[in-house]
């Protein structure tokens, strides 16, 4: 049966354009609703499908095919969903689903509520595109804002991953990476790339500059700390390290070892701190339950070093001993905790050691004493 409705098109929407004589009056289009329990009731009394999800086929008159959306499949739908309602603010809000209705509706009310359906999509439709440009000035704003501020200091940077080019670049601003582009951009923003470029390529210069003149400053040191070892050498080391000395195969770390030795010769009498500590941590293990066949190498061996927060009795009498001994030196305790790399729940060991650290000409000696509980 066709149904044609007498309806007055909302304020603002234009009728559809007039078609060829020969083109049919009517389409056939699918109207889907949904009832409500009551409309489910209401729909089984008068004799019909209780069904919560109702699709009716009707027949639209070309005059209102602006009422009727086609999907990508060529399947025409009368313009109920999604569906568009008047939200706070007089925003208009997208709902995905159908209407719902508490009894089943007439051809007219479908009708209805197509039309005002549509006059509400054109006005979303009107209102997306007024706040994406709204958003969209708000982001050229703000562009232009932080191009201005990174203009006018000199001491702000790009983001130097990726490096900046003549061309693009990234700013942390607002807490997110702002991509600036010069084909893309305008006014300060588009200033923004070839600036921040040059200033990166600036940056490298004077790091490679720096590194250079470190390394100079490295190269000179060395050579005078191996004058200074020589001339040691040559006053107070033995006559096979002065003769490996004049060959040029001397290892450095032997003669600085020589200096220590010297440097520390009033606490000779002190036992040195021993780096053994997986064979301790292992015979440590072992004398708990479930460990007794504990197995540490020097690569399943974690040690945590830090300065010591409290002192035995035993441990600051040597303290102050090595202090008494050694006055040019700073000493102080530290301890080192010993960890089972293959079990972390594993017992830990904690040992503890008396640092001596002194200074001589261009050398930092240092020497680590035991310092038992």
């Amino acid at each position: 049966m066709c149904a044609v409705v007498s309806y007055q098109l909302a304020a603002g929407i234009e009728p559809a354009p007039a078609l060829p004589a020969s083109a049919p009056h009517t389409l056939r289009v699918a109207a889907a609703y949904w009832l409500s329990e009551a409309g489910r009731k209401a729909a089984l009394l008068a004799g019909q499908d209780g069904q919560a999800r109702q699709t009716l086929t009707i027949d639209v008159p070309v005059a209102r095919l602006h009422l009727v959306t086609v999907d990508e499949r060529g399947v025409p739908r009368l313009k109920l969903q999604p569906r568009y309602e008047r939200g706070a603010g007089d925003q208009i809000v997208r709902i995905a689903s159908a209407p719902t209705y508490d009894s089943p509706p007439t051809l007219e009310e479908l009708f209805a509520f197509a039309a005002h359906n549509y006059e509400l999509e054109r006005l979303y439709e009107a209102q997306g595109s007024a706040a994406k440009t709204q958003r969209a000035e708000a982001e050229r704003e703000l562009r232009a804002r932080i191009a201005q501020a990174f203009l006018s200091d000199p001491a702000v940077r790009a983001l130097p991953h990726p490096a900046p080019t003549p061309t693009r670049c990234f700013v942390l601003a607002d807490r997110r990476r702002l991509l600036f582009d010069l084909n893309t951009d305008q006014g300060f923003a588009r200033e923004l790339p070839p600036e921040a470029h040059r200033r990166f390529r600036a940056d490298l210069r004077a790091r490679r500059e720096r590194n250079q003149e470190t390394h100079k400053a490295q190269l000179e040191l060395h050579q005078e700390k191996r004058r200074a070892i020589a001339a040691w050498i040559s006053a107070s080391g033995t006559p096979d390290q002065q003769a490996r000395l004049a060959a040029g195969v001397l290892p450095l770390d032997e003669a600085i070892e020589a200096m220590t030795e010297q440097a520390f010769a009033a606490a000779s009498q002190y036992a040195r701190y021993a780096r053994d500590g997986a064979a301790r941590l292992q015979t440590y293990l072992r004398q708990h339950a479930g460990y007794g066949d504990a197995t540490v190498t020097s690569g399943d061996l974690i040690v945590t070093t830090a300065p010591a927060a409290t002192a035995t009795q035993g441990q600051w009498n040597t303290l102050q001993e090595l202090r008494g001994a050694l006055p040019d030196a700073t000493v102080f305790l530290r301890t080192h905790r010993l960890a089972w790399r293959r079990d972390p729940r594993a017992p830990t060991l904690t040992l503890h050691s008396a640092v001596a650290v002194q200074r001589s000409g261009l050398f930092t000696l240092r020497r680590e004493y035991a310092a038992p509980d």
